[in-house]
């Protein structure tokens, strides 16, 4: 059986910082990767329109100072191809791929407690035995497919997003019906429209959604980016976001209504999450919320021709920033398109997928091809893919029936020497998702390191450890306006998921103060159990 001390799931940015990281310490590590290359999420997101929603400046790894100096970020938001190209690099610049299997699947990771080794078992009848086992899987990594009624009979091509077809698919002249309009609906959207024939948008919950203003770097401001990159990425890491956008310290209540609309308009110009962070209270303040709300929507009526297309894409019911805003180039701009047509299935709602289309209670849509843009099972779908078991054969599912609980977000009691990296209860999808893979990683990197300078074997979270950490999580949600939405971020979109919000909300800086706290009190919330004597 194939021995290493680190045992890694997914080659994403996790993952491969991972390996580089253990490998400088001088253990042997395996990374298991079900893709046929490096990226993780840039691997399989590649619909047309794909992209990132951070400026490319910062997200990308900040370890290496060589690497941020020679890589060339064309756009101010990197298009996936642009991802995927710099996480090849990556692998190749620091040799990673000589310790990645790829096109392998983990079918299980189970604890042998006599032996204080994980057992890792692959679709390929490999089993392989580890000291410690780092689960990074990715937070958006497993697609929701819809439970549409009838949709074996549709006779045309079913693409979903999350597993776009390698080659590019050619829409040209087709009629084509998307489901969804979330983030990768959002973005996918325009780029269908300017080749189809004609494009149907079957919408269920409008989403907010800011223009990115995106468009090549100039090379002057890649030089001053990168001239500056110290300061900025100690800026990222003292931020609530992980990013060095500016943040700003600004509540509406203290600003006339006119000091508040120029600098909303400031911030729609800046584009992006900008106008999120306007505000500190927008996420605390229904009132405050509203007011942003408004100022999208007003943006939305201006923007869309059709004063009745432009109504059923105002979001309504769920405050702004509750559901994952969106960043877009175009989107309700394409809405002024002859061939593109929205359907509403709240006022409308689906009936049967058919075989020529979709039919909703008032009208039957044909269209040769259809897209599922319909999301994720966020934060945990890839985990329960695995059959893990802890101490005693307990299931992670099993513990995590009533909603997943790991000590902050890394680590869960009776699965020793197990971690997660932007797991559950850590900032993650609320922040720059990169730079929360590198401190995560580095985060275990040191807590490993501390073990084996000490003769430390076994490393678990304390019982209760984990859950307190959730409730504090959730209660820090309930405190603002995060939680008030049927969101992916309490997996409110796949049926019988429990209902707990995952993500923590307080900041990425305010996190990463809580993990160095708990590291300088020699990690307190963990049994570090010594080798035992030979």
């Amino acid at each position: 059986m194939n021995q290493r001390d680190v045992i890694i799931v997914g080659a994403g940015f996790g993952g491969m910082y991972m390996l580089h990281r253990v490998r400088a310490m001088g253990l042997s590590a395996q990374v298991i990767e079900a893709g046929s290359e490096v990226g993780g999420t840039w691997y399989w997101n590649r619909y047309p329109g794909a992209r990132c929603d951070i400026e490319s400046m910062s997200y990308s790894y900040s370890f290496s100072e060589e690497l941020q100096q020679e890589w060339n970020w064309p756009d101010r938001y990197a298009v996936q191809p642009d991802i995927l190209r710099y996480a090849k690099h990556v692998a190749d610049r620091f040799d990673l791929r000589r310790d990645i299997a790829f096109e392998t699947r983990v079918k299980s990771v189970v604890f042998d407690e006599a032996a204080r080794r994980w057992t890792v078992s692959t679709n390929k009848g490999e089993a392989l035995r580890a000291r410690h086992v780092v689960m990074a899987t990715g937070c958006l990594s497993v697609p929701k497919t819809p439970d549409l009624p009838g949709l074996e009979r549709f006779q045309g091509p079913v693409y979903h997003t999350a597993h776009w077809p390698p080659a590019d698919v050619d829409f040209t002249g087709r009629r084509v019906g998307i489901v969804g309009t979330g983030s990768s609906a959002i973005q996918a959207i325009p780029f269908i429209a300017r080749q189809a024939r004609h494009l149907t948008v079957f919408q269920r919950t409008a989403n907010y959604s800011i223009p990115a203003w995106n468009g090549p770097l100039r090379e002057e401001t890649r030089r001053e980016i990168k001239r500056n990159y110290p300061a900025l990425r100690r800026k990222s890491r003292a931020s609530y976001a992980g990013d060095y956008a500016d943040e700003y310290h600004l509540t509406i209540a203290k600003l006339t209504p006119s000091e508040r609309e120029l600098h909303f308009e400031r911030c729609w110009q800046l584009g992006g999450f900008n106008i999120q962070y306007a505000f500190t209270d927008i996420m605390e303040s229904a009132e405050a919320n509203e007011l942003a709300c408004e100022f999208v929507r007003r943006k939305i009526r201006a923007t869309v021709n059709d004063p009745a297309v432009a109504e059923r894409l105002c979001p309504k019911g769920h405050p702004l920033g509750a559901k994952r805003l969106c960043v877009d180039t175009g989107y309700y701009e394409t809405y002024n398109r002859p061939n593109v047509s929205l359907v509403d299935l709240k006022s409308d709602p689906l009936g049967t997928i058919t075989a020529t289309g979709l039919r909703t209670r008032s009208a039957d849509h044909d269209f040769d091809d259809l897209v599922l843009a319909t999301g994720f099972d966020a934060m945990t779908g890839a985990l329960a893919g695995i059959d893990i078991r802890g101490r005693g054969g307990q299931a992670l599912v099993e513990r995590w029936r009533d909603g997943p609980a790991a000590y902050l977000g890394l680590a869960v009691a009776g699965f020793p020497n197990m971690f997660i990296i932007t797991g559950p209860g850590s900032p993650s999808v609320l922040a720059n998702v990169l730079l929360a893979c590198e401190q995560n990683v580095e985060w275990v990197g040191d807590l490993l390191g501390y073990a084996e300078r000490l003769g430390i074997e076994l490393i678990e979270a304390e019982p209760g450890t984990d859950s307190d950490w959730a409730r504090k999580v959730s209660e820090a949600a309930d405190r603002t306006l995060y939680s008030k939405a049927n969101s992916w971020y309490l997996g409110a979109n796949v049926p019988g998921k429990p209902r707990v919000f995952m993500p923590y909300v307080e900041g990425f800086c305010v996190y990463a103060a809580k993990c160095d706290s708990v590291a300088a009190d020699g990690y307190t919330g963990f049994r570090l159990i010594p080798a035992r004597p030979n």
